[in-house]
C-alpha cells in the first residue's frame, strides 16, 4: 500500500515538473514575441539580412551594392547638360534608366524608318536609340532589381561598385588637364578602401562596370598623353573586375569584356521570343552588308579595302557613312539594312571591338571578323568558344593585300553551315542583350544576368589560395 502511494506522488511530481516546463516555453515565447511550436525553436535574423536556407535559390549569388555618395553617379546623369559646351548635352542619352529616348514609327510589320529615323515594329517593344558608351547607368539600375541583392556583405558572392566610370570620362575628356580627368577615379579608391568590406578581401571581391573600352582607362599605356584617365592603373583597382565593352588584355588582366548596349532593351520573355520568332524568318536579299566610315589616317585599317570591295558587288550593301551621312547612326537605316544581310562585315575601327557586330546579331546577321581581338579574344562569357558556330573569320592580312575575295569566301560557304549559324544567333540573342531595368525577365537570362554570373564564378576562384591584403595605396 505504502509503495503504491510514494508511486502515485512520483508520478504526480514528474507530470507537475513536465507543465511547469511547457508553461515556461510558452511564456518565454511570448516575452521574445515569437510564436513557436513546444518542439520548434526559431532562429532569429537582423532586420534587412535575408533569411538563408541549404534550398535558397540566392545561395551562392547574392551581391551587395555599396551605397556610394551621389557624386559617384547619380550627380554625373543630374549634370548631363552642364558640359560647358565641351561635350554634347547628354541628357537625352541617359534617359530613361539609361537607355535613351524610345523609337517610334508607323505601323508596319517590318524593320524600316519611321518619322525622325525611329524603328518600327508592329508589336514589337524594346526599342531605344541606346548610346553605345550608356552601359555605366542600364547596369547600376538592372542591379537595384537584381533578386539576389543583400544587406549582408559578409553573405555576398559579390560586391557591386556603381561607379558611372564612362561617364565621368565622357565630362573631363575634352579640355580638361590629366589631374581633374582622374579626381573622380582617386576619389572613389580613398572611399572604398576606407570600408570594412573592402578591407575583407582587398577588393578582390569587387566589382564595377566601366562603360566604354578599357584604354579609356589606361591613358598612362595609349599613345596619347591626354587620352582618358588612370583608374584601371590606380594600385586599390587593380583587384577589382572591371566590366568593359572591349579589354585591353583579354584573359590576362582584371578588365572583362562584356557586350555592348544595343537598341533592344526586351521588357518581357515574350518580347525575346517574338523577337527570335521575327529575325529567324527574315528574308536576307542582300549577300553581305557594311556600316562604317573609312579611316584613311589609319594604315592597319583595311576599312577602305571593304568598302571597295562592296561597292563593286551587287551583292553587298552600306550606308553612307563616308561621306558624314546621319544613316550610320540611325537605329532604323541600320537595324532595316542587318536585318535583310546574312553576312555583316566588322572589321576594326577606332579600337578592335564594335558595337555594330552586336547590333548585328541581334538582328540575326552573321559577323564576318578580320581580327581576332574583335570578339574571340572578348566575350568569353557571352560568346561560344567555337567561334565558327555563329561566325565567319577572315584574316585581314589578305583582305588588305587585295589576295582575298570578301564575297567569293561567303558564297563558298554551304547553305547549311549559314542556316546552322543563324540558328546559333537565335538562340544567342537573349545574352547579346540587356532587359529594359524598369521591368523583370521570368526565366530569360540576359547579358547582365550572364555578367553577374561570371562575375560571381571569378571573384570565387580568386578566393582559393588568396589571403585578404592588409592595406592598397592610392
Amino acid at each position: 500500500m505504502s509503495g503504491r502511494v510514494h508511486r502515485a506522488r512520483f508520478l504526480l511530481l514528474v507530470a507537475a515538473a513536465f507543465w511547469v516546463c511547457i508553461l515556461y516555453f510558452r511564456l518565454s515565447a511570448i516575452i521574445t514575441g515569437v510564436s513557436v511550436a513546444p518542439s520548434e525553436r526559431a532562429p532569429s535574423f537582423a532586420k534587412g539580412y535575408e533569411r538563408r536556407s541549404d534550398d535558397d535559390p540566392c545561395r551562392g549569388r547574392y551581391v551587395y551594392m555599396h551605397d556610394l555618395p551621389p557624386r559617384f553617379n547619380a550627380d554625373m546623369l543630374s549634370g548631363c547638360g552642364r558640359t560647358d559646351g565641351r561635350w554634347p548635352d547628354m541628357c537625352e542619352q541617359v534617359s530613361n534608366a539609361g537607355l535613351g529616348k524610345p523609337l517610334h514609327g508607323p505601323p508596319e510589320d517590318e524593320v524600316g524608318e519611321g518619322e525622325g529615323g525611329a524603328l518600327a515594329l508592329t508589336g514589337a517593344r524594346g526599342w531605344y536609340a541606346t548610346h553605345q558608351f550608356a552601359l555605366d547607368a542600364i547596369f547600376h539600375a538592372r542591379m537595384r532589381r537584381y533578386d539576389c541583392l543583400t544587406n549582408d556583405s559578409s553573405a555576398a558572392a559579390a560586391v557591386f561598385v556603381p561607379f558611372y566610370a564612362g561617364f565621368d570620362f565622357a565630362r573631363h575628356h575634352w579640355g580638361y588637364d590629366n589631374a581633374t580627368r582622374d579626381a573622380a577615379s582617386r576619389d572613389l579608391a580613398r572611399w572604398l578602401v576606407g570600408r570594412p568590406e573592402w578591407r575583407r578581401a582587398g577588393g578582390r571581391d569587387h566589382f564595377l562596370v566601366a562603360g566604354r573600352t578599357a584604354w579609356d582607362f589606361r591613358r598612362d599605356t595609349c599613345t596619347s598623353p591626354n587620352w582618358g584617365t588612370n583608374l584601371l592603373l590606380l594600385a586599390a583597382a587593380k583587384n577589382m573586375t572591371v566590366l568593359v565593352v572591349e579589354s585591353s588584355a583579354p584573359g590576362l588582366g582584371n578588365d572583362m569584356a562584356v557586350p555592348y548596349p544595343t537598341y533592344f532593351h526586351p521588357r518581357t520573355d515574350a518580347d525575346v521570343v517574338d523577337w527570335q520568332r521575327r529575325i529567324e524568318s527574315s528574308g536576307r536579299p542582300w549577300l553581305m552588308s557594311f556600316v562604317g566610315a573609312p579611316r584613311p589616317g589609319d594604315p592597319r585599317s583595311i576599312r577602305s579595302q571593304i568598302i571597295a570591295q562592296c561597292g563593286a558587288s551587287s551583292a553587298c550593301r552600306q550606308l553612307g557613312c563616308a561621306t558624314g551621312a546621319g544613316q550610320c547612326h540611325t537605329p532604323g537605316s541600320i537595324i532595316r539594312l542587318f536585318r535583310s544581310s546574312t553576312f555583316c562585315l566588322q572589321p576594326p575601327g577606332d579600337s578592335y571591338t564594335r558595337r555594330s557586330a552586336f547590333d548585328a546579331m541581334v538582328a540575326g546577321c552573321v559577323p564576318v571578323f578580320f581580327h581576332p581581338a574583335s570578339a574571340y579574344l572578348q566575350y568569353r562569357w557571352h560568346l561560344p568558344e567555337d567561334h565558327a558556330r555563329y561566325s565567319v573569320f577572315i584574316p585581314e592580312d589578305g583582305v588588305r593585300a587585295g589576295n582575298v575575295s570578301i564575297e567569293e569566301t561567303l558564297r563558298r560557304i554551304p547553305p547549311p553551315a549559314v542556316r546552322s549559324m543563324r540558328k546559333e544567333l537565335v538562340r544567342l540573342l537573349p545574352r547579346l542583350v540587356y532587359a529594359d531595368p524598369r521591368y523583370t525577365l521570368e526565366t530569360v537570362k540576359d547579358a547582365f544576368d550572364v555578367a553577374v554570373e561570371g562575375v560571381i564564378e571569378k571573384v570565387a576562384g580568386s578566393r582559393t589560395g588568396s589571403s585578404p591584403a592588409e592595406s592598397w595605396l592610392i
